[in-house]
């Protein structure tokens, strides 16, 4: 069995046209991690996803487009909340009622009795960050008990494959919005997308982590061109 874990699209369709035109004939299922629409291209982007018809986590994106933006914080706040609002200003009836439908977690079965348990940021809150350097100990406690053989989640925006006592924790990293170190206090953005397969099958489990090309410079001409807020300052984040 071989599962595609995305996350993070953030409404960038060329990113995940990229990413599902490589995924064609190559998995079994493919599992949504959560933050679909908030960016340049929301509408789009989640006719992609609910065309799919695959397994959706919540994110905390998608909790705000429905409960409203999260209290400022960060170098970004005023651009990703009116992103937020211009985004949620453009949703349906019938789009609200697709995004309230994402789960907070979904548990599949892999080979063996083993299970894979998703999530965004950890099982007990879309905002947790499971980084390289979370301890064991908040780890433990991010996970609220629960088992699994894999954990995956998203969020941070960085992939990550770490052992956690008998288990493998994934972050599938992010289809539109991977990030790349900050320079002078702004978060950059890589020019590729990103997502994971995990493989399972008798007596082995297997993550590979990937990254696919897709016009980046397109794809920026498009958000410059568009009516979403601060777009030039949204398109700048992709400058190397």
């Amino acid at each position: 069995m071989r599962i595609a874990l995305i996350a993070d699209v953030h409404g960038n369709v060329a990113a995940l046209d990229a990413v599902l035109a490589e995924l064609r004939q190559d998995v079994d299922e493919i599992l949504c991690l959560g933050d679909v629409a908030v960016g340049p291209q929301p509408l789009e982007t989640l006719e992609r996803i609910a065309m799919l018809g695959c397994p959706v986590v919540m994110g905390n994106w998608d909790e705000y487009l429905l409960d409203g933006p999260p209290p400022a914080r960060g170098p970004l706040a005023d651009v990703l909340a009116e992103m937020c609002a211009w985004t949620a200003a453009q949703l349906s009836a019938t789009d609200r009622g697709f995004i309230g439908g994402f789960k907070p977690r979904v548990e599949l079965p892999l080979a063996d009795g083993k299970t894979l348990l998703a999530f965004h940021g950890s099982p007990r809150s879309t905002e947790d960050e499971i980084l390289a350097t979370t301890s064991d100990e908040q780890l433990r406690e991010m996970l609220a008990g629960r088992e699994a053989s894999l954990f995956a989640g998203g969020h941070t925006h960085f992939q990550l494959v770490r052992r956690f006592g008998e288990s493998l924790v994934v972050n599938a990293g992010s289809v539109g919005l991977p990030f790349r170190q900050p320079r002078r206090g702004v978060m950059q953005i890589s020019p590729w997308a990103e997502y994971c397969i995990v493989s399972a099958e008798p007596g082995r489990l297997a993550v590979e982590r990937r990254r696919t090309a897709y016009d980046v410079d397109g794809f920026k001409r498009s958000v410059r061109s568009g009516s979403m807020p601060h777009a030039d300052r949204w398109a700048d984040l992709w400058e190397i």
